[in-house]
């Protein structure tokens, strides 16, 4: 079941994904060469409780860190460890923020000193699929037209969407109905209609779409370990159309 939030709902999705937004944008400036995943896990864990948050993805079916971090071939679900980040690394930063009982999500792929320009335009080609996919948060339109915006833009540029890990509704829970998939027809699936709040999150490959899982049961890499970049924000659907919630 889709469930509607109220302007009181989304308001307090709004408080939790501004915490998101402002972790990503920590890590953003902090992240350089010589750093380990566990230490931007740590960075974020502290910012999100001195917020007065809860890490969500903590615990979550098991997971046992704040943030994923997914680097280079891995697409999503990273576990920050002691791996070093590197000289033209990409990586993916997930986050979730739990505050006063709802949940903002929201997701970053960023450079690690400097970067290829091929896979700047991968990290500038993702980010901008999932800004076409948001524009079509509005009454009355269709969750395929979501995902038919990000995989035409995705596919003229050359890059495959991943289709095994998907887009969610948001609220009370991280995971709500409806899915959102990054591809698909227009006219397609759920009604979208004022108060629904998505959480819509491309991840693009260089390579094929296919991938596959890590032995730790969360890492996803792609099946060539090409490269693939990750971008998501929390959207409402309002009077006024999509409002980005996971921002500043």
């Amino acid at each position: 079941m889709i469930v509607l939030k109220s302007p009181d709902e989304i308001e307090k999705i709004a408080k939790a994904a501004k915490i998101v937004a402002e972790v990503l944008l920590q890590l953003k400036e902090v992240v350089s060469p010589g750093m380990t995943t566990d230490d931007l896990n740590r960075i974020a864990a502290e910012h999100i409780r001195l917020r007065g948050g809860i890490p969500t993805f903590i615990g979550y079916r098991g997971y046992p860190k704040a943030i994923c971090t997914s680097v280079n071939e891995e697409v999503v679900h990273g576990i920050p460890g002691p791996r070093e980040l590197k000289e033209g690394d990409i990586v993916g930063i997930d986050c979730g923020v739990t505050l006063d009982e709802y949940v903002g999500d929201a997701a970053m792929t960023m450079g690690v000193g400097q970067v290829s320009e091929s896979a700047v335009r991968l990290m500038q080609t993702t980010q901008e699929a999932l800004m076409r996919g948001i524009d079509c948060v509005v009454d009355g339109a269709r969750i395929g037209d979501i995902g038919y915006a990000v995989q035409s833009y995705a596919e003229a540029k050359g890059y495959s969407v991943v289709r095994d890990f998907v887009g969610h509704g948001i609220g009370r829970q991280m995971h709500e109905e409806p899915q959102v998939p990054n591809f698909g027809l227009k006219g397609c699936g759920p009604r979208i209609r004022v108060g629904m709040v998505l959480a819509i999150e491309p991840m693009l490959n260089e390579g094929t779409h296919e991938v596959s899982v890590l032995k730790d049961k969360w890492t996803v890499v792609t099946k060539d370990k090409k490269l693939s970049a990750h971008f998501e924000h929390t959207i409402a659907c309002t009077q006024d159309g999509p409002r980005i919630l996971s921002v500043l």
